[in-house]
């Protein structure tokens, strides 16, 4: 059973006063389809013949698989302060998946949401896969950044350059860690060739470079908290030290397939988000509070996400990751742009501005 039908009534209505309160005025118009990116569901449907669009009745019932890690997420808060309600549409948790698994089986359409960083979401479009980005995440702020870099105190790592033939701990291959990492190094002179990469989960991320199996351990939040509160380790930079957070984008994206064939539902789970998102930029400790209980960390380990406002997506961070997947030699050039990767189209806050 999830957390969501676990909590007492009466949280549950407090938390529901509090995010009307955050979200006062929101808009309430909502397009009756993916309209603006209609020619290129048009695209996605020829190349699968065997899998034609279909646009879900009016009133159906309609669950998307989604997976239950535990993490800072958004699609939890919102099932958990009840924004699923008065729908049709509801998460359909399918267990735990490891963080490299997410983008790839959203984009076969294992599953039908997933919530991993930008140059992924690039790298599948640029291979063919059936994805969109649907609805911009979390950002970075100084003081609540999207990653931090942290190292033993007896390491004597303190510069870029201290890094060459050393190890450092990412989550995964191909997304923000790797990039903006890479990116910065190369910046300060360092030969990132002489680093080895390895792969650490963030749960462990910390207890691995305590223990010397990593020289420099890159953690995202909730967990990065833990690590600013260990003995043995200090913080070198954040995200926002490297890049200014430009790289600091998650969002959502959504298969193809259910796109086009439930776009009510798409509007749903778009609209669930971006108003969980406003309540945490508005509620930050209540939200930590919520993860903390979610994912049984001590509150005072539990860092904090910010979101973008109303979730509506932006082409910055997105041309951010297509110029630097060009420099890596990861996309050939032109080969894909910033409007192939996302759309608005199913958010109700976008749509408002757009008619204004």
């Amino acid at each position: 059973m999830s957390e969501a039908r676990s909590t007492p009534p009466a949280r549950r209505v407090a938390f529901r006063q509090l995010a009307s309160l955050a979200l006062a005025g929101s808009a309430g118009s909502l397009l009756a389809a993916c309209s603006r990116e209609g020619g290129d569901n048009k695209a996605a449907a020829a190349k699968t013949p065997e899998a034609p669009a279909v646009i879900g009745k009016a009133g159906e019932k309609v669950e998307f698989r989604y997976p239950d890690n535990p993490t800072f997420d958004l699609v939890y808060l919102a099932d958990q302060l009840g924004y699923f309600e008065g729908t049709n549409t509801r998460p359909k948790y399918i267990g735990k998946v490891a963080a490299p698994q997410i983008i790839p089986l959203t984009g076969t359409g294992e599953i039908d949401f997933g919530s991993r960083m930008v140059p992924l979401v690039i790298s599948a479009v640029a291979s063919g896969s059936d994805i969109k980005v649907v609805a911009a995440g979390n950002k970075t702020l100084q003081d609540a950044p999207h990653m931090k870099y942290f190292v033993r105190k007896d390491s004597g790592i303190r510069a870029p350059k201290d890094l060459e033939g050393k190890t450092i701990g990412i989550n995964s291959f191909g997304a923000c860690a790797e990039f903006v990492t890479k990116t910065f190094l190369r910046q300060k002179g360092v030969d990132v060739t002489k680093i080895n990469f390895v792969v650490i989960p963030d749960d462990q991320a910390e207890q691995t470079l305590a223990t010397g199996n990593t020289d420099l351990a890159i953690i995202h939040a909730p967990f990065s908290g833990r690590a600013d509160h260990a003995d043995k380790l200090v913080r070198l930079w954040s995200d926002f030290d490297l890049d200014g957070g430009l790289g600091g984008m998650q969002p959502y994206s959504a298969h193809g397939k259910f796109i086009r064939e439930h776009p009510e539902s798409v509007k749903d789970v778009v609209t669930a988000l971006a108003k969980a998102a406003n309540w945490v930029n508005a509620h930050p400790e209540d939200a930590r509070q919520l993860v903390s209980k979610r994912i049984n960390l001590q509150l005072e380990f539990v860092d904090r996400y910010a979101y973008v406002d109303n979730l509506v997506v932006t082409e910055p961070p997105i041309q951010y990751y297509i110029d630097v997947l060009e420099a890596e030699g990861k996309l050939a050039k032109g080969k894909v742009a910033a409007k192939d990767i996302y759309t608005n189209a199913f958010n109700p806050y976008a749509q408002a501005v757009a008619k204004a």
